[in-house]
């Protein structure tokens, strides 16, 4: 057993799966993997995120480490996220999630209604 963080976690990676887990966390990421994003750009690319919810996941991926949060002293206020250090680890994985979810999509050709899915 690990204790990372005042949680028990049996496998370390658990732990990877706790960072990811939320709805909008993964494609953030994915945004991020490009470059620094600002976050009504970040709402644009998520219109089924509210406000509230890709406000809390950024908090999230921030506290824990993965983005970094930059704001600019500029009236009106500007903000951009991107990946930190730690962030960029993720990227092949990240690549690899999506190259997964391709090839898993594609194996059931009958069965993929919406072909606006993209790949990355």
């Amino acid at each position: 057993m690990i204790d990372f963080r005042n949680k028990t976690y049996r496998c370390t990676s658990e732990i990877v799966l706790n960072l990811l887990s939320g709805k909008w966390k993964l494609t953030i990421l994915n945004h991020l993997i490009k470059g620094p994003v600002r976050f009504n750009e970040l709402q644009r690319m998520l219109p089924d995120a509210t406000q509230r919810m890709l406000t809390m996941q950024l908090r999230v991926l921030e506290s824990d480490g993965l983005i970094i949060r930059k704001v600019y002293p500029v009236a009106p206020p500007k903000v951009e996220y991107y990946l930190s250090d730690l962030g960029e680890v993720m990227v092949p994985m990240l690549k690899m999630l999506c190259t997964f979810g391709t090839a898993y999509i594609e194996s059931f050709p009958n069965e993929v209604t919406d072909t606006n899915y993209k790949r990355t």
